[in-house]
């Protein structure tokens, strides 16, 4: 009998904060021309989730590699831009990220870059085999940003600032010329902002 109590105590609880969380909800939905969702806000009681379709370059804070093209949908018709902020209970993460594409070679991305990223601070070079957005520190304490064990291979990450608040730039050969990510990262805790 006590465990069936115990049980029904915490169905109403969680049946009681889902009514307080679904109270305050908000969902506001805009569509592009052709009916393709283009920017997604989720307001709670608790937080919120804004996600688009356009994010902006001067969101990132560099400069497009000149004659760089916003890279077109891809085969599974997934956008290659982003502007997402996650926020509730006193955290939040905003990433804003774009991908383009150029006739250059990486070797030449990759100078461009460095020097556009110098401005935030130190520039890390990771070398990889692939693109995972290595977003690893030297530990849980601190926040300096690092390379993954296996610093080798063909496609450059270059990484600026901390793990709360770091520019990445990823570039990868293709084809002829090099395809390029940049991404904005940033995260706070309750007592900053984003």
């Amino acid at each position: 009998m006590g465990k069936n109590k115990t049980s029904a105590s915490i169905i109403t609880a969680a049946s009681f904060a889902a009514l307080l969380f679904l109270a305050g909800c908000s969902i506001n939905v805009k569509k592009e021309p052709n009916g393709q969702d283009k920017q997604v806000d989720i307001n709670t009681l608790v937080g919120g989730i804004h996600v688009s379709k356009q994010a902006d370059i001067s969101d990132i804070g560099l400069a497009i590699y000149p004659g760089a093209r916003l890279k077109e949908k891809d085969s599974d018709h997934g956008d290659k831009s982003a502007n997402v902020n996650i926020s509730g209970f006193g955290y939040g993460i905003k990433v804003v990220a774009l991908e383009y594409q150029s006739d250059e070679g990486p070797a030449k991305i990759v100078a461009f870059y460095k020097d556009q990223l110098k401005k935030f601070g130190n520039v890390l070079e990771c070398h990889s085999s692939d693109l995972n957005f290595d977003m690893r520190t030297e530990s849980h304490e601190s926040k300096e940003l690092t390379c993954s064990k296996v610093n080798q291979g063909n496609n450059v990450e270059l990484k600026v600032g901390t793990k709360d608040n770091q520019h990445i730039v990823a570039v990868q050969p293709e084809g002829k010329g090099s395809s390029f990510s940049l991404v904005y990262v940033r995260t706070h805790g309750k007592d900053a902002d984003i």
